[in-house]
């Protein structure tokens, strides 16, 4: 167990590193921090940091950096997190406000996310276990194409194309009727359970153009349809001060996987802020990152996950206070929407 000595000591260390982005010297640390300690017993409690794992030498001339083990040990004795400004928490507010329904709100917070922390955010898509079906829409495009339509009591709408000879609307509208009139109001899975046994209430006459659009319906209402991630801030990887030392084609290729993605939140999970660093993170192409992750929902239900991924060596107190933040947002636009 460290003493609160060698404690702050660390605690200096990682500060310097992470504002300054180069290895750490007790010189350094006596000279911009009130250590109230000499150079020499700095020395001293890095040499113990050292053996124990929680900070390491990069090169043999050069100061020390916090390691995996130590940037763990900051963030769980972390006795505060930096909180937001007024300012911040205004445009939080407003950004997301504006929000015109699921997709939406999902593309604003993932931006939001992104630009508040600089780092790669990822928003998971709500699962609608809960959300009932407001309305069902059959539009023709053209002779052979006809849109389908969904849209559910979070606002959120989905949409697919099919392909099929489009009739006349006096064949398509008993159609769209009978849909209307089975589906709205129906919870998600019910309404998934209503489609699997409607096509016997169609007239003879109208099961084979129905049976495509129940099947349609079916994928659109499944359970996989809203497990989704929408990534945004990648080129902050690029960044000069982005914190990353080595090649990060792994870590590009893995978040253009969408399974490594969910893994990835669903692990995090949880009504508080998650931390993982490193090798704490058991997705492919994430050993080398840190992930900062909140579950959100509405009526104080967790539906769905969000968060950042970044360096190890980042702002973590303001990084979580950003997630945490506008996890809440969410959460609140959802029980209110």
């Amino acid at each position: 167990m460290l003493d609160d000595r060698k404690l702050a000591v660390l605690r200096a260390i990682i500060t310097d590193y992470v504002d300054r982005r180069e290895p750490v010297g007790s010189k350094a640390l006596v000279d911009r921090h009130r250590l109230d300690v000499s150079s020499a017993t700095v020395r001293n409690d890095m040499a113990v940091l050292e053996e124990e794992g929680y900070i390491t030498q990069p090169h043999t001339s050069a100061g020390r950096i916090p390691t995996d083990k130590g940037y763990r040990l900051f963030v769980d004795r972390l006795a505060s997190v930096k909180p937001l400004s007024a300012a911040e928490r205004r445009a939080i507010s407003t950004f997301l406000s504006g929000a015109l329904d699921m997709d939406d709100l999902v593309t604003r917070t993932v931006r939001l996310l992104a630009q508040l922390t600089r780092q790669v955010a990822i928003v998971q898509y709500p699962v609608a276990q809960r959300a009932v079906i407001r309305h069902v829409e059959l539009v023709p495009l053209t002779g052979e194409r006809l849109l389908v339509l969904v849209v559910n009591s979070t606002g959120k709408v989905d949409q697919t194309v099919v392909e099929l000879p489009v009739p006349d609307e006096r064949i398509l509208a008993p159609i769209r009727a009978k849909l209307l009139e089975s589906l709205v109001g129906q919870s998600t899975p019910d309404a998934a359970q209503v489609l699997g046994r409607i096509l016997d209430e169609f007239p003879p006459a109208d099961r084979a153009l129905a049976a495509p659009l129940v099947a349609t319906l079916l994928e659109l209402l499944g359970p996989g349809h809203s497990a989704h991630v929408v990534v945004a801030g990648v080129p902050n990887l690029a960044s000069f001060d982005s914190g990353f030392q080595s090649n990060f084609r792994p870590l590009l290729e893995a978040l253009e996987e969408q399974v490594v993605l969910l893994r990835l939140l669903d692990e995090a999970a949880g009504d508080d802020v998650t931390i993982r660093i490193g090798q704490e993170n058991r997705a492919e192409g994430f050993q080398t990152t840190s992930l900062v992750a909140s579950g959100y929902g509405s009526e104080g239900e967790l539906t769905a996950s969000l968060g950042i991924v970044g360096p190890t060596r980042m702002d973590y107190p303001s990084t979580i206070a950003s997630v945490r933040a506008v996890a809440r947002y969410v959460s609140r636009f959802l029980t209110e929407g």
